[in-house]
């Protein structure tokens, strides 16, 4: 029997398809060229992690209207296929969407000004065991004090899924975004750290970690998003040098954790940081990065769509992954 492709997997920050507007507003030209640009990956991405991705508000119809049922990852998916079906190659591929609330904005109860998500893509050739869609796992830190009603909730989402048509052992795959270290924190202002370097951070990231572990079913998991901390601070050093979880884009490629931090994933103004991540048990062999382009590279097709540049890895189940005891 031959044996299956290699799984390839995408995560990537959108911001809410409003580049263009500086996050202020979703626009049909932004959700075309980023779902153009998905669409055109050789091979095409099993599955999809997507990050500031919205239900329906304000902020994602008012220069972009759409049906009044009709959310933006609904709209994207629709985009997305139109998009698969213009490439040169006749293909057969699509994707089924799950998406993960975490926070709403509303001014009234049939009006919000803006929501907050994460979606994940899941090509048609997987079977889906368990996803938590409907109740995604709150992993916020919310200090006691007066505004801590307005902090705005951070998730993990949570999907197993197997290949059809393959007795292949499952795998799950955590999608999240942490937060931004708070300003309201002593710390946030003296220390020379920011990102990554947070009280918050570091709590939520225990939380992620303690879902992870909760959920997990073998070594065969990985972890993606954007996680707002640099390599080697405390967030970044909690899950990959104490909790043993593997970065493999910094493995395959042998950086170490200051090269990684030159290695951008987002940037704004001319700030430029490694902030997202893609981290993994050890029951996953990495193959490649293919199509992965610092941010900033004008070379990518992915250049200019939002604040974020995605990270593309491929990895096949590694001989003797062991399942979880």
């Amino acid at each position: 029997m031959t044996a299956p492709h290699p799984f390839r997997l995408v995560t990537y920050n959108v911001r809410y398809f409003g580049h263009g507007t500086r996050g202020l507003a979703s626009t049909k030209r932004a959700m075309e060229r980023i779902a153009g640009a998905i669409a055109a990956l050789d091979p095409l991405p099993d599955l999809v992690c997507l990050q500031e991705v919205e239900t329906r508000s304000l902020r994602s119809t008012a220069l972009h209207p759409s049906a009044d049922d009709e959310t933006q990852l609904d709209r994207f998916m629709r985009t997305l296929s139109t998009a698969l079906g213009a490439r040169p190659e006749p293909t057969r591929a699509s994707y089924e969407a799950y998406y993960f609330p975490a926070h709403v904005y509303a001014v009234s109860k049939r009006s919000n000004v803006y929501t907050t998500g994460l979606a994940v893509l899941a090509r048609n050739d997987l079977t889906i065991d368990h996803h938590n869609a409907g109740e995604p796992a709150d992993i916020t830190h919310r200090r006691s004090h007066a505004l801590r009603h307005l902090k705005q909730t951070r998730i993990c989402a949570h999907v197993r899924f197997r290949r059809k048509g393959h007795a292949s052992a499952s795998l799950d795959v955590f999608n999240t975004h942490l937060s931004l270290p708070s300003s309201l924190a002593r710390e946030f202002w003296t220390s020379s750290g920011r990102l990554g370097f947070g009280k918050n951070q570091l709590q939520e990231a225990k939380n992620l970690a303690a879902f992870v572990e909760k959920e997990r079913t073998s070594d065969r998991f990985v972890i993606v998003g954007d996680f707002n901390a640099h390599p080697g601070s405390p967030v970044y050093s909690l899950l990959v040098s104490e909790l043993g979880y593997v970065d493999p884009f910094a493995q395959l490629h042998n950086l170490s954790e200051a090269e990684l931090r030159d290695w951008p994933t987002a940037g704004f103004m001319r700030l430029r940081m490694h902030i997202d991540h893609v981290l993994s048990g050890k029951g996953l062999d990495w193959v490649d990065f293919d199509d992965s382009h610092p941010f900033g590279d004008r070379t990518s097709p992915f250049h200019g769509l939002s604040d974020h540049a995605p990270i593309i890895g491929r990895f096949r189940i590694a001989p003797g992954s062991s399942d979880k005891r």
